[in-house]
C-alpha cells in the first residue's frame, strides 16, 4: 500500500526511550485533548474525597433529586446565592448549612441528601468521582466542535448523571459489548510475529517482540480522526462502519482514560483488523516521519531499532493487514487456537509451516485483482468451515507436540529430546557461526546476513499505466534496464527496455545503497499455472556473493504466496549451470499445452523448468538445514557420551566357539542396535501382492475404517496439512498396491502405521477418530500376524 497524506491526528511523540504515547484526549481537539487532563482530574478527586462529609453532601446534593414529601420533580439542589465565579475546592468553607433552600424547588439541601445519610464513605467517594467526571464531560461537550464527538460526550454525560441519581454503576447500553471483532489487533500482531519470525534466533526474535510491543502501545494511545475528517480524506470508505468503531473507541477506550468512572479497555484487545486497516496507513506514515525528524534525540541503543528495523516491521505488517488472504487474521491460526490473548513476550514457538518473507511489495508491483492467496500448505479454513457439523478430525485444542505422549513412527526421535537439544541450539552462543569463506557455508549466507543488517533490499516492482508514476520506481526500472543490458550483451537493448517497462512484466529488484545491482524480470500466467523468467542478472562487480541464489529464493517465496508453483525459462549455455543450482531441470513438469504460445521462444537456448514446494521456506532453507545438522551432531554427541564405556574383548572364540548371536556382544544394544524384525519376507512378488491385497481388503471392510478411507479434505479439517507433514489414507495405499509400489512388507506396514500415527497426532485422545485408529491398528496387526509377516 502506498503511503497517503493524512490528517495530523495528534500522533504519539518519539522520546528518549523510543516511541511513547501522547497525552490522552479525544479527536485531537483543544477542549478534550488537553495534556495532563486526566492527571488534573485525579488530583481534584483526591482533594474532594479528603473534604469533610458535609462538604461532600453539598457536592452530591447538586446532582441528587429532591426527596421532600409531595410531588417534587427537582433533580438537583441549586444554591439561591451562588458566587459570581465557582470557588476553588481548597478555598471553600467547611461549614455547610443543610437548611439552605433550593433555588428551583425551595426545599432544603437536607431534603436532597437524605438518602445519603447512612451511605458508607467508600460509596460516597465513588459517587463524588462520577460527579467530577460529569463536570469534565460537560466542559468537553461545550468546547467540542465535531458533531459526532459532541454527541458521544453528551450521551456519556447523561449516563453518568443518571448513575449519580440512581446511585448505580455506569453501564454502557449497546447492541454489542467488547470485544467487537476477533481476532483482536493484539492477537493478530502476535500471530504475525509467530508467522513471520518464529524461525529467527532468540536474540533477533526478541528484537521483533520489542517492535511488536512498541507498535501495540502506539495503537492503544492513538487518537483517531473524527468521521467527518475521514470522509474528507477517504470519501469512498465505509463511513457508517468507521463511525460505529469511532463511537465505540470513544466510549470504551478514550474517554475512560480521563473519566475513570467508566470501564476502560485497550484498543488492541477489543478491536480487530477493520479498525487497524482504517488507521494503519496514516499511522505508519506519521510514526516514520516523526522518527526521522527526531532521530538525533534518540539514544544510540534505540536508534537502529526505530530507524532501521521498525520501518521494515511496519512494511511487512502492512502487507498482512491489507491482504485479503493473510492467515494471521483467521481464528483457526495455530498461535491463537487456545482462544486467549498471547502476550508478545511468549510468542517463541514456530507454527508447523512458517514462511519468512523479507521483500516489500512496491505500490505498483502487484495488481490486487490478479493476486493469489497464501499457498495451500498454509491456507486456513473459513469460520463457516471450521464450525460445520460432523467435522472430520478437528483439533479441539492447540497441538503442543512436546506434550503429546502418543505412539510415534518407529525410529522417530522423541520430541522431548528434540526440544532439549533445541534449547541449546537456539542459544546464539551455542551455534558456531559458519565462516563465509568456509566450504560448508551456504551460497546465499552472505547475502542473507547483508539483508538482515539492512545493506541490501528486495522489492517486486513494475510499470503501471493506471497509477501515477512513482519516481523511485521508475529510477529503479531504468537501473534494471542498464544491468540487464550490460550483463546480457547479446540481447537487443530495445527488447530489454520494452519488457522491463511492460506493465505485464514485473521485476524482483536487488537494491544496495539505493542503487539497483541485480534483478529477475518475469511474467506471471496465473491461469496457466506458471511464470516465465525473462531476464536474470547481477552486475559484474557484485557477483560471487550469493546474490543470485538469494534473488531466486525470494522469487520462489513470492510465487508460493501467489500460488504459482512452476517456473519456465529459456537458458543459454552460460546460464544452465546457475539454473541447475537453483533447482531447474530440463524435465518440464508443466504440460506442453499450458505454455505453448504463451512464452517467448529463443533460438539456441534450452527450456528449463522448476517446480516449487509450498512447504519449503526457501529464503531460510539453508539455515534450517544448518540447524538440523546441529541437532544431529548434538544427538550423536549425547549418544557417544552414553556408550563411551569400554568393554573387554571377546574371549569365547579362544575356547572354540565358532559364532555367537550379535545381541550377546557386550555394549552392542547400548549403541541403539536392534535385531531385525523376525517375520517371513515373501520373496515372490505375486505372492506378496496377493497377501497384502487380502490384508488391505480386510482393513478397509472393518467398521472402524471409515475415517481413513480417503485423503483428509482441507475444508473438513482446518490446518490439517500444516500439522501433518506426511498424510496417508487407505485409498492412496490401494493405488500404491495396484502400481506394485510395495516391494516389501515393511513399506506396506510403514504406510499403514502412518495412518494411525497421523490420526493420533492431530486428534485429541477423547475423540472418535482417535479411538477408531486404536481399534483398527490392533485389527491390522492381528491380520499381519495371521499372514505370517511378523511373529505372533
Amino acid at each position: 500500500m502506498a503511503d497517503t497524506a493524512g490528517i495530523q491526528q495528534g500522533s504519539p511523540a518519539i522520546g528518549a526511550a523510543g516511541l511513547v504515547p501522547a497525552a490522552p484526549g479525544a479527536g485531537g481537539t483543544e477542549g478534550s485533548g488537553a495534556a495532563g487532563g486526566s492527571a488534573r482530574i485525579a488530583a481534584k478527586k483526591a482533594q474532594l474525597r479528603s473534604s469533610p462529609r458535609p462538604k461532600k453532601l453539598e457536592k452530591l446534593g447538586v446532582y441528587s433529586s429532591c426527596k421532600a414529601e409531595g410531588p417534587c420533580k427537582c433533580n438537583g439542589w441549586k444554591s439561591q446565592n451562588p458566587p459570581p465565579t465557582p470557588p476553588q475546592t481548597d478555598q471553600q468553607s467547611s461549614t455547610v448549612n443543610l437548611q439552605e433552600p433550593c433555588r428551583s424547588c425551595s426545599h432544603t439541601l437536607g431534603d436532597h441528601v437524605t438518602h445519603l445519610e447512612n451511605v458508607a464513605e467508600e460509596e460516597m467517594n465513588r459517587l463524588l468521582g462520577i460527579v467530577l467526571d460529569v463536570e469534565y464531560l460537560y466542559t468537553c461537550v461545550h468546547k467540542e466542535e465535531d458533531a459526532d464527538t459532541k454527541q458521544v460526550y453528551f450521551s456519556l454525560f447523561k449516563l453518568l448523571r443518571k448513575s449519580i441519581l440512581q446511585m448505580g454503576k455506569p453501564m454502557l447500553e449497546a447492541q454489542e459489548s467488547p470485544p467487537f471483532e476477533k481476532p483482536s489487533i493484539e492477537q493478530g500482531v502476535n500471530n504475525f510475529v509467530q508467522y513471520k519470525f518464529s524461525h529467527l534466533p532468540s536474540k533477533e526474535r526478541q528484537t521483533i517482540m520489542e517492535l511488536a510491543k512498541m507498535f501495540l502501545n502506539q495503537i492503544n494511545y492513538w487518537q483517531l480522526e473524527t468521521p467527518s475528517q475521514r470522509r474528507q480524506r477517504v470519501p469512498n470508505d465505509d463511513a457508517a462502519g468507521y463511525k460505529a468503531n469511532y463511537t465505540r473507541w470513544l466510549c470504551y477506550c478514550n474517554v475512560p482514560q480521563f473519566c475513570d468512572s467508566l470501564p476502560r479497555y485497550e484498543t488492541t484487545q477489543i478491536f480487530g483488523r477493520t479498525l487497524l486497516r482504517s488507521v494503519f496507513t496514516v499511522m505508519r506514515k506519521q510514526l516514520l516521519e516523526q522518527a526521522r525528524q527526531e532521530k538525533d534525540k534518540l539514544p544510540p541503543e534505540k536508534r537502529t531499532l526505530i530507524l532501521t528495523h521498525f520501518p521494515k516491521f511496519l512494511s511487512m505488517l502492512e502487507e498482512e493487514v491489507y491482504s485479503h488472504s493473510s492467515p494471521i487474521w483467521s481464528q483457526d491460526f495455530l498461535a491463537g487456537a487456545a482462544g486467549g490473548q498471547i502476550p508478545i513476550h511468549t510468542v517463541i514457538s514456530a507454527p508447523p509451516v512458517s514462511r519468512p518473507i523479507y521483500y516489500s511489495t512496491s505500490p505498483v508491483s502487484v495488481d490486487p485483482s490478479t493476486c493469489g492467496s497464501v499457498s495451500p500448505a498454509r491456507k486456513p479454513a473459513s469460520v463457516l468451515e471450521s464450525n460445520s457439523v460432523g467435522e472430520k478430525r478437528k483439533a479441539s485444542e492447540p497441538l503442543h507436540h512436546e506434550e503429546n505422549k502418543r505412539p510415534r513412527v518407529l525410529g522417530d526421535i522423541p520430541m522431548d529430546l528434540i526440544n532439549e537439544v533445541m534449547a541449546t541450539i537456539t542459544d546464539p552462543a551455542a551455534i558456531p557461526e559458519t565462516s563465509l569463506l568456509s566450504a560448508h557455508s551456504a551460497r546465499d549466507e552472505a547475502a542473507r546476513l547483508e539483508e538482515r543488517r539492512g545493506v541490501i533490499e528486495f522489492h517486486v516492482i513494475g510499470n503501471s499505466l493506471n497509477q501515477k508514476p512513482n519516481k523511485r520506481i521508475l529510477m529503479w526500472l531504468v537501473g534494471l534496464q542498464n544491468v540487464f543490458s550490460h550483463q546480457l550483451p547479446r540481447m537487443p537493448k530495445e527488447y530489454i527496455t520494452r519488457l522491463v517497462f511492460d506493465p505485464k512484466h514485473k521485476t524482483l529488484s536487488l537494491i544496495k545503497d539505493g542503487r539497483v545491482i541485480g534483478g529477475i524480470c518475469f511474467r506471471m500466467f496465473p491461469s496457466q499455472g506458471f511464470t516465465e523468467i525473462v531476464f536474470c542478472a547481477v552486475t559484474s562487480n557484485e557477483q560471487v556473493k550469493g546474490y543470485g541464489t538469494h534473488l531466486m529464493n525470494h522469487l520462489k517465496e513470492y510465487h508460493i504466496k501467489h500460488e504459482i508453483l512452476n517456473f519456465l525459462t529459456y537458458a543459454d549455455e552460460y546460464a544452465i549451470g546457475y539454473f541447475k543450482k537453483q533447482g531447474f531441470s530440463k524435465d518440464i513438469k508443466v504440460p506442453k499445452a499450458k505454455y505453448v504460445g504463451y512464452i517467448k521462444d529463443y533460438e539456441g537456448a534450452t527450456l528449463m523448468g522448476c517446480e516449487l514446494n509450498p512447504s519449503i521456506p526457501y529464503t531460510e532453507f539453508s539455515v534450517i538445514i544448518k540447524k538440523q545438522k546441529e541437532i544431529i551432531k548434538k544427538l550423536i554427541e549425547r549418544k557417544q557420551a552414553q556408550i563411551r564405556k569400554v568393554y573387554p574383548g571377546l574371549s569365547c572364540f579362544k575356547d572354540g566357539v565358532r559364532q555367537i548371536p550379535i545381541e550377546s556382544i557386550p555394549g552392542i544394544r547400548e549403541t541403539g542396535w536392534k535385531p531385525a524384525g523376525k517375520g517371513k519376507e515373501l520373496k515372490d512378488p505375486d505372492q506378496l501382492y496377493s497377501t497384502l491385497k487380502n490384508i488391505l481388503q480386510h482393513v478397509k471392510s472393518h467398521q472402524n475404517a471409515w475415517p481413513f478411507m480417503e485423503p483428509v479434505k482441507k475444508t473438513e479439517a482446518p490446518g490439517y496439512y500444516q500439522v501433518i507433514r506426511f498424510p496417508m489414507d487407505l485409498k492412496t495405499m490401494s493405488e500404491r498396491l495396484k502400481s506394485r509400489y510395495y516391494t516389501t512388507r515393511k513399506l506396506f506396514m510403514a504406510d499403514m502405521q502412518r495412518i494411525f500415527t497421523n490420526c493420533r497426532e492431530y486428534n485429541p485422545p477423547e475423540s472418535e477418530y482417535y479411538k477408531c485408529a486404536n481399534i483398527l491398528e490392533k485389527f491390522f496387526y492381528t491380520k499381519i500376524k495371521e499372514a505370517g509377516l511378523i511373529e505372533k
